[in-house]
């Protein structure tokens, strides 16, 4: 059986090759499909706690993460509203994924796996909800602290295009405080105990420093795909 850690990893390596393949592929348009996809598989993740590197965790972050980069992405190529139609377009999904997936809890189901599906989607609302208030919060202040940090960088340095690792990191690791502590408690307070809400804001939050970390990388690599003009949607 492969080890938690191992797939950890493997998620973060497939899916920041997500983001990029859809940035390749569609250009904005699929950074915007990109905000659908890990919003909804991010909702449902979140429900599985999980321990890896001797931490409990839940799952879902690195999309949570990668749904940052996706922003931050919109934010650098295409601008503030483009980045500010993809948090409403998170919203949205979210809003439009919560009812579904409770009006499939009213239906009388003959096969017999009503009752997995009840166990799953029974539980939605309070985590899809926080979810929503909790990614409307801090998605919209990633883009606000993002072009502020590219304002002042601009403005010091008369150059737009240095510094996309501090812009990008600048916003992500504290927007990502912010989510992981009112997510941890809008979601999971009075379900567990106080350790284990802290452990999992900690590990929520030293999850987004590494996932943060990592896309740096990710982000050069959008940015020298954009400036070579090899985006096929450009």
């Amino acid at each position: 059986m492969i080890s938690n850690e191992i797939l950890l990893c493997l998620s973060v390596v497939f899916i920041y090759s997500l983001v990029i393949i859809w940035f390749y592929l569609l250009g904005d348009k699929g950074l915007l499909c990109f905000t659908v996809f890990a919003t909804i598989c991010a909702n449902i993740e979140v429900l599985l706690v999980i321990k890896a590197f001797s931490i409990e965790q839940t799952l879902g972050n690195v999309l949570f993460g990668a749904s940052f980069l996706a922003t931050d992405m919109l934010s650098e190529f295409y601008g503030k509203k483009s980045s500010k139609k993809a948090v409403l377009v998170g919203i949205i999904t979210s809003i439009s994924f919560v009812l579904l997936s409770n009006s499939w809890l009213l239906y009388d189901v003959t096969n017999g796996i009503d009752g997995a599906f009840r166990q799953i989607f029974s539980s939605t609302p309070r985590i899809m909800l926080s979810s929503l208030l909790v990614y409307a919060i801090s998605q919209t202040f990633d883009v606000y602290i993002y072009h502020k940090w590219w304002d002042f960088t601009t403005k010091k340095y008369n150059d737009r295009k240095k510094f996309l690792w501090l812009r990008n990191n600048g916003s992500t690791l504290i927007s990502q405080l912010l989510n992981s502590l009112l997510f941890t408690i809008f979601a999971f307070y009075g379900v567990y105990d106080n350790k284990t809400l802290f452990s999992i804001f900690l590990s929520s939050y030293v999850i987004f420093i590494i996932t943060s970390i990592l896309d740096t990388p990710v982000i050069y690599l959008a940015r020298y795909l954009y400036d070579k003009k090899i985006i096929k949607d450009k």
